[in-house]
């Protein structure tokens, strides 16, 4: 992941600063920076959005495309997840610099993804135990400016929000055998449920305080961080350590608390923005760098 280095002047600045709810750029401890959220920049996708964060910018596509239903779940589609760390991120990506930090958070994703109420993937499924509609979820990795996680968890939402999926119907003659047929209209499609897609919420233990979307010399300053997945409802789904530091059980409780409300806040904010762009339609103007 990407880093920076500190003078140990700098880090006391930065954990005393915490200490007094007054961070570096004049956030609370519990406050996000100024998140930009674009959706449908990528036209030859299903769904696609932009997700800004500070200075971390992430971009994510989504694919739908026809294959086989999964041996163990007949009756069901499926998610795939792929992540690129770009090199223009950081220097840190060149060469294979970024594959570990991308295998852990596709593993991260599959891990939020794995709850049968995230997704309805029966809805995904076009004919038992033959055909069913597999999203191919790419998460491109642009700019690295600290909290990645929540960033790219924003974004795959926004991604399933404005997802696409062409209506099908099986049509079976009088031999039996079985022909799919696509609709002609590109506006006869499958929008996805996302009120239960979780938002991920990384918050990074700082001294004897916590705060939420740090920056990178925030996260150089900390030892350990929490990553909650975190519903709409307030709901706990996954819960991930990171760093090599410790926390004490209080802490723990007192961070599980500060996500949820933090989390429903956030849900609430997301949900709002994309109803509204939504609702603007073809007449919205694109402002993203691929508008």
């Amino acid at each position: 992941m990407a880093s920076v280095v500190l003078s140990e002047a700098e880090k006391v600045y930065v954990v005393h600063g915490v200490q007094e709810d007054l961070r570096v750029d004049g956030r609370g401890c519990e406050d996000y920076r100024c998140i930009e959220v674009e959706t449908d920049v990528v036209s030859n996708t299903s769904g696609s959005a932009r997700v800004k964060l500070g200075h971390t910018d992430i971009l994510v596509g989504v694919k739908a495309e026809m294959g086989t239903p999964k041996l163990e779940n007949p009756n069901e589609g499926y998610l795939e997840f792929f992540v690129d760390c770009s090199a223009n991120a950081t220097p840190e990506f060149e060469g294979r610099g970024g594959e570990e930090l991308a295998t852990e958070i596709v593993n991260t994703l599959y891990r939020i993804f794995s709850s049968e109420s995230t997704i309805d993937v029966k809805s995904l499924c076009i004919n038992p135990r033959e055909h069913c509609w597999v999203l191919y979820v790419d998460v491109l990795l642009l700019e690295c400016g600290g909290n990645l996680f929540d960033a790219i968890s924003i974004a795959v939402k926004a991604a399933l929000f404005n997802t696409r999926i062409p209506k099908v119907r099986v049509l079976e003659d009088e031999e039996g055998s079985k022909e799919i047929e696509l609709s002609d209209d590109p506006y006869d499609c499958i929008r996805l449920n996302v009120d239960n897609v979780p938002c991920i919420i990384t918050l990074s233990k700082i001294g004897c305080r916590h705060v939420v979307d740090a920056t990178l010399q925030e996260e150089a300053c900390s030892l350990a961080s929490l990553l909650l997945s975190v519903t709409s409802r307030g709901t706990f789904t996954c819960m991930k350590k990171l760093g090599n530091g410790s926390l004490d059980p209080e802490s723990i409780f007192e961070m599980m608390e500060t996500g949820k409300r933090v989390g429903k806040t956030l849900h609430a904010s997301l949900q709002k923005i994309l109803d509204k762009e939504e609702s603007l339609g073809t007449t919205r103007q694109k402002v993203g760098f691929l508008g």
